[in-house]
């Protein structure tokens, strides 16, 4: 009796998009009262790009999602599920932002559908991508992080508006019989007790549309920052260093670790604890911000335009958000390098 052969998940290909406006620190210390200083000695921001009114978040989702279906070689009619992580929906919340990418796309009658993980996302739609995938259920998925994050930023709050930028990242994940291509391991996991460390207070059940949410700004994002700054610094290392040790790799061995992009304080912390070399830790905090689902797909988008990433190369993802959710990933790059 014949055995099936055992299916993987490999990450074929990647995309990025953003947008054309640049929001400087020097047009921030024009918004609100802060300085160039500060904030590149806080967060390691120097700009962020900014989303046009009539751009939406499945707009910069689409740009991205047509440069990694174009190089990963799969054709859209072979496309079987369609995944987007995001927390700012074109509505709230629905239809699926995933739906609308997908009929953006020339896609049709293909599952669809969105998760909330804020920062999170990506490698969260990674795992569910992967399930998919070596269940035999699907076959190739194109997975997105998009967010227009300037949708819910408070640009009189300095606390946030100096953190947040906009931005779309997609790849596409294909099935493979072999081994060597596919993920070697992704952990993800989440603790809500912490839930108001990071949170859009409206609109939902809680606080559903009215002249209060307008008048206290419930719809904009708030975040206690010095307590989310230390827990997503000890999170981040323990998972990091719990994913290696479980595999058995050393983190000298990684040739990219690429973490969410949130802050350059937060990157250098973990790279400092897990004794990471600067040139293992990929950094684009500095000129896109923090861009919630889609940062860690611009940062990959970024090595691989620039000719860093090449095939069979392992990387490490690990990434801490809203919720709060966090998650770390082994893998390699199974697509063609430059």
């Amino acid at each position: 009796m014949s055995q099936t052969k055992p299916v993987y998940a490999s990450f074929k290909s990647i995309g990025a998009y953003v947008p054309e406006k640049i929001l400087s620190n020097a047009d921030l210390e024009k918004m609100v009262d802060t300085t160039d200083e500060w904030i590149v000695k806080r967060t390691g921001i120097s700009e962020r790009r900014i989303a046009a009114e009539d751009e939406y978040t499945s707009d910069m989702g689409v740009k991205a999602a047509e440069l990694a279906i174009e190089r990963s070689g799969i054709s859209k009619d072979e496309i079987d599920l369609v995944l987007c992580a995001t927390v700012t929906p074109d509505y709230f919340n629905m239809p699926s932002t995933a739906c609308i990418i997908s009929d953006k796309l020339g896609i049709k009658n293909v599952q669809a559908f969105d998760i909330s993980a804020a920062c999170s996302g990506f490698v969260y739609l990674l795992s569910v991508a992967k399930a998919f995938i070596e269940s035999g259920m699907k076959k190739n998925v194109l997975v997105v992080g998009a967010e227009k994050f300037s949708s819910i930023v408070d640009y009189t709050d300095r606390s946030t508006c100096i953190l947040f930028g906009d931005g779309a990242g997609a790849a596409m994940l294909c099935a493979t019989d072999k081994k060597e291509e596919g993920f070697i391991d992704l952990h993800a996991s989440a603790d809500g007790s912490y839930a108001d460390f990071l949170v859009t207070p409206a609109p939902g059940s809680i606080n559903p549309v009215s002249q209060k949410v307008i008048d206290e700004g419930l719809n904009f994002v708030q975040m206690k920052g010095n307590e989310t700054f230390k827990l997503a610094v000890k999170t981040l290392t323990k998972d990091v260093k719990e994913i290696l040790a479980k595999n058995e790799i050393n983190a000298d061995d990684i040739p990219h670790f690429i973490p969410h992009q949130a802050n350059y304080r937060i990157i250098k912390a973990v790279g400092d604890a897990l004794k990471m070399r600067e040139d293992q830790v990929v950094v684009t905090v500095g000129k896109y911000g923090n861009t919630s689902a889609a940062s860690i797909p611009m940062a990959i988008n970024d090595i691989w335009e620039s000719g860093r990433l090449q095939t069979g190369e392992l990387m490490l993802l690990d990434t801490f958000g809203g919720g709060l959710t966090w998650a770390s990933a082994l893998l390699p790059f199974a697509g063609k390098s430059i």
